[in-house]
């Protein structure tokens, strides 16, 4: 039976293969992709500092757009490394980290210690999301299961900067 990450992504995949298309005509490497996408995650931290959530939103979610072309113009450009498996891994977690540094900083410089502490903790959960899967594959163990990956954490997060 297939799950709602499996029939969104499917056709989210779908969607991107003529961005993909362009990307591979213009040359463009999935390593840029992935910088690219990086630039934009710091752009999106810098709009919500200065309490721009609406166009945070839209430019972290171009920035997460990003983060799922760079792996599949990898595998369909036949350009798959390690080291740009490491990039992207690292990037994300850069990524993710300035987004919710920055939303952490919004919400103390207007008083609400509380939910800054919040974002403090959901940014430890994401980081060990990713660190706990790292750890059981490097130890030969499949770790394909949990809630909140990648993917969901762009949709919340940008959820949350809209409303």
């Amino acid at each position: 039976m297939e799950n709602i990450r499996d029939y969104f992504g499917v056709r989210v995949r779908k969607g991107f293969e003529p961005m993909l298309s362009a990307l591979q005509r213009l040359h463009v490497t999935p390593n840029q992709v992935t910088i690219f996408g990086t630039l934009l995650n710091v752009a999106a931290a810098a709009l919500i500092a200065l309490d721009h959530l609406i166009y945070a939103g839209i430019v972290f979610l171009v920035a997460g757009c990003c983060d799922m072309l760079d792996g599949a113009l990898a595998r369909r450009a036949q350009q798959s490394t390690k080291w740009g498996a490491f990039l992207d891994s690292t990037f994300d977690r850069v990524s993710e980290g300035v987004v919710l540094a920055a939303i952490a900083y919004l919400l103390a410089s207007q008083g609400h210690a509380l939910d800054a502490a919040l974002v403090a903790l959901a940014l430890l959960g994401s980081i060990l999301v990713s660190y706990t899967r790292a750890r059981a594959e490097s130890l030969g163990v499949e770790c394909k299961v949990g809630i909140m990956s990648r993917p969901e954490r762009i949709i919340l997060i940008a959820l949350g900067l809209f409303f």
